[in-house]
């Protein structure tokens, strides 16, 4: 199943239909970020991220290559439903750090960070890397190890930025005083 043959030239049941339904929801997440200005920063990473993502499927689904890998990389969006749950719960003003619902969400969040985007990505790179030589000489591999790279790099800075977001929720805590009474 996950010989590279498979992986860069075989299609698992599903997976194209898959990879399409993914590539058109980040074009069209892609766009209402854009339309609606639902990104804060200079260089907004989820907009780099859908960038990097839309440029890979695209291409793969367009060459009909490397559709495997991609499905495997979509792992890293299951922790996605932790951010969006985190945002739904601070909508929904469930603040307070001391609280159970905060204190699981946290430690799923985290959990769900290592495995899908830190782990499962470094696999895959590892792969890539181990498996270099197989690949016919094209864009192929390039773009594999590019796309990686730039995922691999924002997942880096989404794990920054989810570490300065837990820090920033724990403090106003330690410093109410009205949690003491």
């Amino acid at each position: 199943m996950f010989e590279h043959k498979e992986l860069v030239e075989g299609t698992w049941p599903w997976a194209y239909q898959a990879l399409c339904f993914s590539c058109g929801y980040f074009a069209y997440d892609q766009q209402d970020m854009l339309q609606y200005r639902l990104y804060s920063g200079f260089i907004p990473s989820i907009l780099i991220h859908h960038l990097v993502l839309l440029i890979c499927f695209t291409l793969a689904l367009y060459r009909r290559i490397t559709i495997n890998y991609l499905i495997l990389s979509l792992v890293c969006e299951l922790h996605s439903v932790f951010l969006h749950v985190r945002k739904l719960r601070r909508m929904a003003g469930v603040r307070d750090a001391e609280s159970r619902v905060v204190k699981v969400e946290w430690i799923l969040n985290w959990i769900m960070f290592v495995f899908t985007r830190l782990v499962s990505h470094i696999l895959i790179t590892g792969k890539l890397i181990k498996d270099a030589s197989k690949f016919e000489k094209g864009i192929e591999w390039p773009l594999a190890m590019l796309g990686m790279a730039g995922m691999n790099l924002l997942n880096a800075f989404l794990g920054i930025d989810l570490f300065n977001a837990f820090k920033k929720e724990k403090k106003p805590q330690q410093n109410n005083p009205k949690r003491h009474e």
